[in-house]
């Protein structure tokens, strides 16, 4: 295990893009909205808790049902490629159920928001490429930049405007599809060989 900055910044931006917090600041100005206020030091503690203990505790889960990484990280990419498609051509794929929780900063904020299926399938998808302790650097920094942005998500709205986060969105979208690609070559040769 040692420290590399091109893993720790591509880890970085890889859950940056799936997580897509700049462009789920709608949602989360909507809950505002609805909710009142929102608890962002619990919902960023959260969502880190959990994509770390998955980090560490991913893989044993799967060595239980009988999968292996090169497997998870296969089907992983294949739903980093459909978040892709979903943020470049601004379609849903899968509907979101209805929340009646008055926790919302734990549901549907932290999970699955934040640390959800697209998030936790990328950390062990990483897991499978990159040293552990590089992975969990980028989610820290990813839970600072999520506690920030969701301070600050009423401001953040108002300067870049509802063109300028889809921008952001399908930039994102392309960078992500590109490494949904590059992960299912990779360990596809795994499972073949």
């Amino acid at each position: 295990m040692e420290l590399n900055i091109r893993e720790i910044f591509t880890a970085t931006m890889v859950l940056f893009a799936v997580i897509d917090i700049v462009g789920n600041i709608p949602i989360v100005i909507d809950l505002r909205v609805k909710f009142g206020n929102i608890q962002s030091e619990k919902a960023s503690l959260i969502a880190g808790i959990i994509m770390i203990a998955f980090l560490f505790l991913g893989k044993s889960i799967l060595n239980v049902i009988g999968i292996d990484v090169n497997s998870f990280a296969v089907a992983g990419a294949f739903i980093l490629f459909f978040l892709a498609l979903e943020m470049i051509l601004g379609i849903s794929l899968y509907k979101e159920e209805e929340n009646s929780a008055k926790t919302i900063s734990v549901f549907p904020l932290a999970f699955p928001l934040i640390a959800g299926p697209g998030s936790l399938t990328t950390i062990l998808s990483l897991r499978a490429e990159y040293a552990t302790i590089n992975i969990v650097i980028a989610i820290i920094v990813n839970i600072i930049f999520m506690y920030i942005v969701l301070k600050t998500s009423v401001k953040i709205e108002k300067i870049i405007g509802k063109n300028g986060i889809n921008i952001l969105r399908k930039i994102f979208g392309v960078i992500l599809l590109a490494i949904a690609v590059k992960l299912f070559a990779t360990n596809i040769q795994g499972l073949l060989s």
